[in-house]
């Protein structure tokens, strides 16, 4: 199981957000490579990206970031926010980023998943972010009313990598993980899943490396990292207990 630290850029800071709420930015640090190579000494293996801003726009605006944290470091980059057409997932792709995640694209433009996925083998994700059981896109801001589990079933034959699946009522609140639910949407996906939203403490990763037979083979996790609430190199070494490594 693959724990990924989320760094979420807004106006080129690295920033943690509570449910989503723009408003609620806490800046953790000025510099996203500076942090990225933070993160890779620690023995991360791979990093989560989002352009919170670009998730909002509909396309790249913290792209200079990301490219900075490309060059900083060598492990392997995950990014979401704003990726909605073919041209920005090639050019990120071209770009040396290892995974893309589309979201909004996913259930507004489900062909494009499909096509990508087919052309980038196990380098494409789709990321649902769920609110009372149903689907949130464009940066959260609107609700639609597809279920969750009803979209990850629209991609279960597109060779997808896996599914970032968020709990919006529990991202950034430090409220803890349920567990349990996320391990009930990964059996009904049959896709991986990558859990994120609430992870507060080291029980709960501890609880979902539980579910990984479930489905659930990766979890990110922001502001506990950020402030100290869980120990980076505990974290890594509990799951790494569970591979036998």
């Amino acid at each position: 199981m693959i724990l990924y630290p989320a760094i979420d850029l807004k106006g080129g800071a690295c920033v943690r957000l509570v449910r989503g709420e723009m408003a609620s930015a806490t800046v953790f640090n000025t510099d996203p490579a500076a942090q990225a190579r933070d993160f890779a000494a620690l023995g991360f293996s791979w990093l989560h990206i989002v352009d919170l801003d670009g998730a909002f726009a509909g396309a790249s605006v913290n792209g200079e970031a990301v490219r900075a944290i490309r060059r900083a470091v060598g492990i392997k980059l995950q990014l979401g926010g704003g990726i909605r057409d073919r041209a920005a997932i090639d050019a990120w792709l071209d770009l040396g980023i290892e995974r893309v995640v589309l979201g909004t694209a996913a259930l507004r433009n489900p062909a494009l998943v499909r096509e990508a996925a087919a052309a980038y083998p196990g380098r494409i994700v789709v990321g649902i972010d769920g609110r009372d059981g149903k689907v949130a896109v464009e940066g959260w801001a609107e609700q639609s009313e597809v279920g969750v589990v009803e979209l990850a079933h629209r991609f279960a034959d597109a060779g997808v990598a896996a599914i970032v699946y968020t709990d919006i009522a529990r991202d950034g609140a430090l409220g803890g993980v349920d567990a349990e639910a996320v391990a009930a949407f990964a059996r009904a996906a049959g896709i991986p899943v990558i859990a994120s939203g609430g992870v507060a403490a080291l029980s709960d990763i501890a609880a979902l490396r539980r579910q990984a037979a479930s489905g659930i083979k990766g979890i990110i996790c922001g502001r506990a990292l950020y402030d100290g609430r869980i120990d980076p190199r505990a974290a890594l070494a509990l799951l790494e207990e569970r591979a036998g490594c």
